[in-house]
């Protein structure tokens, strides 16, 4: 487990849910009034290998928080020099190998130690039971997908979400995720061989201890990163604290063949992410993954909706609190979205980051924790969606 950092000094005192209007929430039909959109093709072409990583471009603001004073020269830098490069052997990703992986491990924090001075916490919500998304998945839910990776313990597995692409709408090829499924933070470094499955599974025809083909496994195929790019405060900072508050990253992918439709035609639809969304209009929200710690067993989506407003925690007061709700996913789903409803339609909301994903000693996995996507988030995904390609 991972032991709390932070070098916050504000008061530790609990801060207060504010409850609004309904605007915004969740429930079995969340994710049904996705409106798909019809679009020309486009996937995007390989990048070429970036330097390795530095520091954050020396002419640019020092606050990690705060990078509204970045300059478009700033961001190129930045995502140069963070040195993300993606070659994944062909066949690389089989059905056994992809069976094999092990969860991504979760930024643990338990809600109900003491805590050290300076973290702000609401008490810990009621658990919700996860449940699996009923098969098929139709274009509603075959937006969230597996994400597969190489790290250094062998191979792993996360979640993310198909967003839509304000420049390219309806022909997105982008995919959100936590920061901590593609990247180390401090001292560490990229994941490799890392591919999108959206849909894993959608028919339910794959199962553990049977024999499947990739059709079944992966109905929309494997797509592969060529770019990606996590909060700057993730490469500057390290342990489990206030960088777990930016815990967010974003991954261009492509398809297997070079004139083939875009992700979101393949999958057929996308979601927006609703950054500076106000808080007190989030009265509750669905979240999903694929999680693959006991008690499951990575092999179906699922959901856990909460029916109330999520909480609060927080390692600095500086920086957006993230939310919390009551949910018993384990490893794997990690990085999965959060999703809430605005004006009738899906909106993105958050992605799963810390959690207590469940031990002998800590008992069941009994909440998620998300970053709330503020001005970093919406600065970080403006510039990634128009000049990353």
């Amino acid at each position: 487990m991972r032991t709390v950092s932070t070098t916050s000094t504000t008061s530790s005192t609990s801060t207060t849910r504010v409850r609004g209007r309904r605007a915004a929430t969740a429930g079995a039909a969340l994710l049904a009034a996705l409106t798909l959109t019809a679009a020309a093709c486009g996937p995007d072409g390989p990048a070429a290998p970036a330097a390795p990583p530095t520091a954050l471009p020396k002419a640019a603001p020092t606050s990690l928080g705060d990078l509204s004073g970045w300059k478009l020269e700033d961001w190129a830098r930045y995502v140069a020099e963070s040195g993300f490069t993606n070659q994944v052997p062909p066949g690389y990703w089989t059905t056994a190998r992809t069976e094999a992986a092990k969860a991504r491990p979760t930024p643990e924090y338990a809600l109900t130690a003491a805590g050290p001075a300076g973290v702000e916490r609401d008490a810990p919500p009621a658990a919700v039971q996860a449940r699996p998304q009923p098969h098929p998945y139709g274009p509603d839910s075959a937006l969230v997908g597996k994400l597969l990776m190489t790290t250094p313990q062998g191979d792993a597995v996360c979640s993310g979400t198909v967003v839509a692409d304000p420049l390219n709408p309806g022909r997105s090829n982008l995919v959100y995720t936590a920061a901590h499924c593609l990247h180390d933070g401090k001292g560490g470094a990229w994941v490799k061989n890392l591919v999108f499955v959206p849909a894993f599974n959608r028919d339910g025809q794959a199962a553990r201890g049977k024999p499947y083909g990739d059709q079944q496994a992966a109905p929309y195929g494997r797509w592969t990163a060529v770019r990606a790019m996590v909060s700057p405060t993730w490469l500057q900072e390290s342990g489990v604290g206030a960088h777990d508050q930016y815990d967010y990253g974003i991954v261009r992918v492509r398809g297997e063949s070079a004139s083939g439709p875009s992700l979101e035609e393949a999958v057929g639809g996308s979601v927006p992410v609703w950054f500076n969304a106000p808080r007190e209009q989030i009265t509750s929200a669905a979240v999903f993954g694929y999680p693959v710690e006991r008690p499951f067993d990575g092999m179906e989506l699922q959901r856990c909706d909460s029916p109330a407003a999520p909480g609060r925690l927080s390692f600095d007061r500086s920086r957006p609190p993230m939310y919390v709700i009551g949910c018993t996913m384990t490893g794997g789903a990690g990085g999965g979205g959060w999703f809430i409803t605005k004006d009738g339609k899906p909106n993105l909301v958050s992605v799963s980051s810390l959690g207590n994903p469940g031990s002998v000693k800590q008992g069941p996995a009994g909440y998620r924790a998300g970053p709330s996507l503020q001005d970093q988030a919406k600065q970080a995904f403006d510039y990634f969606a128009k000049n990353v390609k």
